[in-house]
Formats: C-alpha cells, structure tokens, sequence
C-alpha cells in the first residue's frame, strides 16, 4: 500500500469535509506508526515532549476523552483538563474568553468537545494555538470518522470500492457525517439506513445510497457502522416506540445470517446500547471490530496532535 507524500499544512483538525483524500491517507498512515508505540512495553515515544495540550471537555464524554489524554501522554506532552461543569462558563463566561485565558498560559494545542455545532471553528479563530475537533454538536467528529476508517482498512486491507452501510439515527450523528465524508473521499460506496424521519433530506446529494430496509442495508455490505439512537439530542418522539425500532433496525446475529457477507466488519462508535441498536450478541461477535476502534482510537488521536504540533514547528 502505497503511502502519500503530501505534508500537513493546516493549523487546525476542524472536520473531515475539509480535508483532501490524501491529508486523509496521511494521518491513517502516521497513525499505523503510532500504533506500533502502544504495543510496546513502554508505550510512550518523545514527539510531544515539552508541549502543552489543553483538553476543553464541554459536553459529557468517556472514550474520547481518555483516548485523547492517553494519546497525549504517550507522546510525552503535558494535559491539563477543563470541563464544563469545572469551568467559568458556568458563570458566565464566553468561548472565546476561556479559550484566549487557556491560550495566554502558553498552551499549545487545544482539544475541544462542544454541544453547538461549529463552536471548535469558532474557537479557532480566537487562537494562534492548534485546535482538534472532538465532536461539536451534530456536526462533526473527525477522530472518530479517522479511526473508523483506519480499522476498516486494517481490517479491509483497502477502502476503495468497499461497500459500507451505516445504520441508525443519521439525523443527529455527527459520527455519520464526518464518516461519510471520509468513505466518499476514500472511494468507498455509502448506504446509509434508518427510520425516515431519522434519515436527513437531500443527503443522498452527497453521494450516498438511502434505504429504509434494513436487509437491504446489510445485502452486499462489507461493513456496518452501527449508531446509537441520540434520544438527547432529539427534540420530540422520530419513531412510534423504542420496540419498534428494534423490531425494524436492531442489528441481530439472525439478521446478519439472513442478509450480510460471512466476513462482514461490524462497527460502533459506541456508547453502545446493547439490546436496542445493536444485540448483545452482535456485538460480542466474530464480526464485531468495536474494541479494537478503540484501541486504534489512541492511535489516531497520536497522528492528529503529532500532524498539529509539526505545522506549527513548521512555521
């Protein structure tokens, strides 16, 4: 495979819609590098030592959050946390005053998770330091999209051509966006499949194929991204009961046998709710790559902040 030599030229990670297939295939190809480091006994390398990466947590997050610290502490830089229930903005305080305060302590990078789509865009315009985008709003989530896409060519060993369907509350998933955008980019074909009143009009311009079957989501897939159905970010009742939706979209190991590959990946960006979206069985399956998402998760967050840091050394 053969690997790009593009260079990074951005200051920021804001979203994977503005990135070009081979600043892409770059940072899938440094992370390759950097997954090597947590497989080692000592899982720490020197990339980042001296650096200072602030981790501006408003929105409630488990896996990212520890994914994107352990990622800086592996590359040797120093964390410092903020999250909204500890921070001024609870009193009054705006973005872009905390972010200039973060900023004025001499912090090199910032990481932010916000509930506004395109506060992390905002952000960035207050701010000479780097910012990664750790999901804003139904927006986007680039790092995830990134290691998605990372283990379905591990496990693939391509991207291009494959069929990839993704499956469940598109409306509010940033996962889907940043994870469409990047499929398409990469050569891959997108099906996307849910209830109607979960499915965005006028996606299918970006380029992807709509279904509301769930059978013919999963015929000919050689991956399925399961999403969660985002009940907090939904402003009134999209589907009859939660019954019914696993009735008509819950993925079962009876579903994949019927319509699915016998090597079809099965994916979740997690959190995972076993039961509804996805069975218990499913995702402790054979066909199941969800834990190992995460461990590549580290991986990726390693190449976004080592891609920042050298832009700005570059400068």
């Amino acid at each position: 495979m053969a690997k790009t030599s593009v260079k990074w030229t951005k200051k920021d990670l804001l979203g994977i819609e503005d990135l070009s297939p081979e600043e892409i295939t770059l940072i899938l190809d440094t992370a390759k590098s950097f997954k090597e480091v947590s497989e080692r006994q000592v899982k720490k390398v020197p990339a980042l030592r001296g650096k200072t990466i602030a981790h501006l947590f408003l929105e409630p997050s488990t896996r990212t959050r520890i994914s994107f610290e352990l990622a800086a502490k592996r590359l040797s830089a120093d964390t410092i946390g903020v999250s909204g229930s500890g921070s001024s903005i609870l009193k009054g305080e705006t973005l872009k005053d905390t972010a200039k305060n973060i900023e004025a302590m001499k912090v090199d990078m910032i990481i932010v998770r916000h509930s506004s789509s395109g506060a992390p865009h905002a952000l960035s315009k207050y701010v000479s330091a780097g910012v990664l985008n750790a999901g804003d709003g139904s927006h986007e989530h680039p790092t995830q999209a990134l290691l998605d896409i990372f283990t379905i060519r591990e496990k693939k060993g391509k991207v291009a051509g494959l069929n990839v369907s993704i499956i469940g509350d598109i409306a509010h998933s940033r996962v889907a966006r940043s994870n469409i955008w990047g499929l398409l980019k990469l050569g891959a074909n997108v099906t996307i499949c849910g209830p109607k009143t979960l499915i965005p009009l006028g996606i299918e311009k970006l380029g992807v194929k709509v279904t509301y079957n769930l059978a013919e989501a999963l015929a000919g897939a050689d991956v399925v991204n399961v999403l969660r159905i985002q009940l907090e970010r939904q402003k009134k009742g999209l589907f009859p009961t939660i019954r019914e939706y696993i009735m008509n979209y819950g993925l079962t190991q009876e579903a994949l046998g019927r319509f699915a590959k016998k090597d079809v990946l099965v994916m979740h960006p997690g959190p995972v709710n076993r039961g509804i979206e996805i069975s218990q069985e499913v995702a402790d399956g054979l066909s199941s790559v969800i834990l190992e998402q995460v461990t590549n998760g580290v991986a990726i967050r390693m190449a976004a902040m080592f891609l920042l840091s050298q832009y700005k050394a570059g400068k």
